[in-house]
């Protein structure tokens, strides 16, 4: 035996114990430092193979498959600091070779004179340097058994770390856009599995989409069984890689008409073994899409699990036309709070309160029974964000016509980099769908009236527009909205100055 390969045999078993002596011994904070950042090193240099060189690069047999299992088990067993630390470590340490990459870039401008295929060549060099040390690693993680879900919630704790702002340099963003871009590789539309939820679908299944459901929580099993139940249907996309997981899930009310009211939907106490009526379902309304592996942020999955469902619903019900959301509106009411928290102030300096009419304003004043001159705007302020004007059926209804137009142009007006700021909007605008009705009261539930003062709206998909919609949105910001919807619009900009 040559005297490296004694070499290299000594330091993997000089690694494999230090990793079970960590199995055995987890870190904590009496373990020194050193020790840990020691071990991090020493695991990452064994694990972390070098990166082959252009010509030899399909030359190289993969990592052997113990190093990905080893650093499974290293990062399991790490408590969340130090995961953030050997993320860091990883990341900074086993990236892209920045001085190769400068160097091939100048080879790169020096052949734009020479014949194309000299060019072509250049430019894989570069492509290939581009390619950071660590994706090797990853990649043999996700050929281990049960690796791709490791990947997704190694994914978590990375934008997780990311938005504590707890992490030193870019490195960090790096390793993310190259996990993100490999998982929506792995998790594109035709290596997902369409699966229909029903009562006799295991319980596994049927707990874990219970338990991942983020717009309306479920109650019990019967609230469960009402879910998949008549009138319902509940999807899910599926991975064989992840198999059990249901990695975004959307729930379907079939409805006579285009819901306007969420209890309606979850709360009906309907006959769970009722046969369905194929003359009664005129509508799908979609009114909970929940994704279930934070890993998977910014994968597309539930725009094309829409579209599926369509076509499913579709091939079942032949007849069926009407398609459209019932979704929450959350952020209104903080946006709005800070509205009237900004009117407030101007106020305090004696500018004008604009968001109302004055003869708005004097109808609070008279309703709340404020002393003249008392200020209306900070008591609207602390009605709303107490619900307490849900108690008053004098002021929810001079409340109505006000909090409608301003949650149309919440929806309609607001904007981030162009695009509609309510993260919900933004999805199902995306999707092609029609800004098409606000309904007053829809949701009466302490959450809803917490997150958008009750109100709620539906996202009409009128399936041949949706293309056509989803091109002027992404690309001239465009947004569709029905004549109800730019009505309170109109109303809000006639009414509002900000």
């Amino acid at each position: 035996m040559t005297f490296s390969l004694r070499l290299a045999r000594l330091l993997r078993l000089r690694s494999r114990s230090v990793l079970e002596a960590l199995q055995t011994r987890p870190f904590s904070a009496h373990v020194r430092p050193s020790t840990q950042q020691g071990a991090m090193d020493e695991l990452l240099a064994r694990v972390v193979a070098p990166v082959p060189s252009y010509e030899t690069r399909d030359k190289v047999p993969p990592p052997p498959e113990a190093d990905s299992g080893d650093f499974m088990m290293f990062y399991r067993r790490l408590e969340r600091e130090h995961r953030g630390r050997l993320l860091e470590r990883l990341s900074g340490g086993f990236g892209v070779d920045h001085r190769r990459v400068a160097e091939l870039c100048g080879r790169l401008a020096d052949t734009q004179s020479r014949d194309p295929a000299t060019v072509l060549q250049a430019e894989d060099r570069l492509r290939y340097a581009l390619t950071p040390r660590y994706r090797q690693l990853l990649n043999g993680v996700s050929r281990a058994d049960g690796g791709v879900k490791f990947l997704v919630d190694l994914r978590a704790d990375l934008l997780e770390l990311m938005a504590s702002k707890n992490h030193e340099g870019h490195h960090i963003r790096d390793l993310n856009g190259t996990l993100k871009s490999m998982l929506s590789e792995w998790f594109s539309v035709g290596l997902l599995q369409l699966q229909r939820i029903t009562w006799q679908s295991p319980c596994e299944i049927l707990q874990k989409i219970s338990q991942y459901e983020a717009v309306h929580p479920v109650k019990n099993w019967t609230d469960m069984k009402r879910r998949v139940g008549p009138y319902r249907r509940c999807y899910a996309f599926t991975h064989a890689a992840m198999p059990g997981e249901p990695l975004v899930v959307l729930h379907v009310a079939l409805t006579e008409d285009i819901s306007d009211n969420i209890q309606s939907i979850v709360r009906e106490f309907a006959n769970l073994d009722a046969k369905e009526d194929v003359n009664q379902i005129n509508a799908a309304i979609f009114y909970s899409i929940s994704s279930t592996q934070a890993g998977l942020q910014g994968v597309e999955l539930g725009n094309y699990l829409i579209k599926r469902v369509v076509r499913e619903l579709q091939a079942e019900f032949p007849h069926l036309t009407s398609f459209s959301s019932l979704s929450p509106i959350p952020g209104f009411s903080s946006w709005l709070q800070g509205l009237l928290l900004g009117l407030s102030r101007r106020e305090a300096r004696g500018g004008g309160a604009d968001l109302l009419s004055e003869q708005e304003w004097r109808e609070v004043e008279e309703a709340t029974g404020l002393a003249p001159g008392a200020p209306a705007v900070e008591e609207l302020r602390r009605l709303l964000a107490a619900g307490e004007w849900l108690r008053s059926e004098r002021l929810a209804l001079l409340l109505e016509p006000v909090l409608m137009r301003l949650c149309a142009w919440y929806l309609y007006g607001e904007k981030r980099r162009g695009y509609a700021l309510n993260p919900v909007a933004n999805f199902h605008l995306q999707n092609g769908a029609t800004l098409w009705r606000l309904n007053w009261r829809a949701d009466s539930s302490p959450r809803g009236v917490a997150g958008s003062c009750g109100i709620m709206v539906n996202y009409r998909y009128f399936l041949e527009e949706t293309a056509r919609n989803s091109a002027l949105y992404l690309q001239d910001r465009s947004i569709a909205a029905s004549e109800t919807v730019m009505g309170l619009v109109a109303q809000f900009q006639k009414n509002s100055k900000l």
